[in-house]
């Protein structure tokens, strides 16, 4: 039986980012659907308030609403929210996808002190690899990022279900290698990587390209996430 499948996306974006995979996957016949995390609706949002544990919750309510087991996808700074959402959701959880990214324990940024953090495109741009963009898509995401809510930069919760260790998944290697993020997360030194070793049924997919293959590789990273929800991706051909 096919999995429903709930995609959560990074810093800065809303479920927007997810349209082109979406369509991709709903195509293939696939049932899914792409949140808008807490702080993240519109750019006059009120921040101020938003908790890591907010984000947490929105993640296991949306995984809780589809009342069958669910292939959870998650980007870049959302591993974090959702490796804790995993920890809630053991018996509702079929798989979890790591979109470049992986299960982050503790707090991201536990000094940052600021109500939130905006888009930084400069900094950005000299950091993230942006293989594979367009002009326009760049744009699109300038003009359409919202700041992150600071609060959740800062916040935890406590790891307590160890059968999260279990949940099935697959790491989509997009900005590195999957030999790099196992080498990194074997040094121990990045919070970001920490749940890696902790996992006991890992796969791993090279998909060299951009930090958002939801842009750049829309359809190859929608038949990675098609095959981990059980659903036939002929149609994805």
């Amino acid at each position: 039986m096919a999995h429903p499948v709930i995609l959560v996306p990074g810093f800065w974006l809303g479920a927007w980012a997810w349209g082109d995979v979406l369509a991709e996957l709903h195509r293939a016949g696939c049932e899914a659907q792409a949140l808008t995390l807490p702080g993240l609706e519109h750019a006059d949002s009120d921040r101020s308030g938003i908790t890591f544990r907010d984000h947490v919750d929105a993640i296991c309510g949306a995984v809780e609403a589809t009342g069958r087991p669910t292939v959870l996808a998650v980007h870049s700074g959302a591993g974090f929210s959702g490796y804790a959402a995993s920890d809630r959701l053991t018996d509702r959880l079929a798989a979890m996808v790591y979109v470049d990214t992986a299960p982050g324990v503790g707090a991201m940024d536990p000094g940052f002190d600021g109500v939130e953090l905006p888009l930084d495109w400069e900094s950005l741009a000299a950091e993230e690899n942006l293989d594979g963009l367009s002009e326009q898509q760049l744009q699109t995401f300038r003009s359409r990022a919202v700041p992150q809510p600071g609060g959740v930069l800062r916040g935890t919760v406590d790891l307590v279900d160890d059968a999260r260790r279990d949940i099935p998944s697959t790491f989509v290697c997009t900005s590195f290698t999957a030999d790099a993020y196992r080498t990194y997360a074997a040094e121990g030194s990045m919070p970001w990587l920490a749940g890696i070793p902790e996992l006991t049924d890992t796969t791993w997919v090279d998909l060299p390209t951009s930090h958002w293959p939801m842009w750049s590789r829309p359809r190859e990273l929608a038949a990675v996430i098609a095959e981990v929800a059980g659903v036939g991706t002929g149609a994805l051909g």
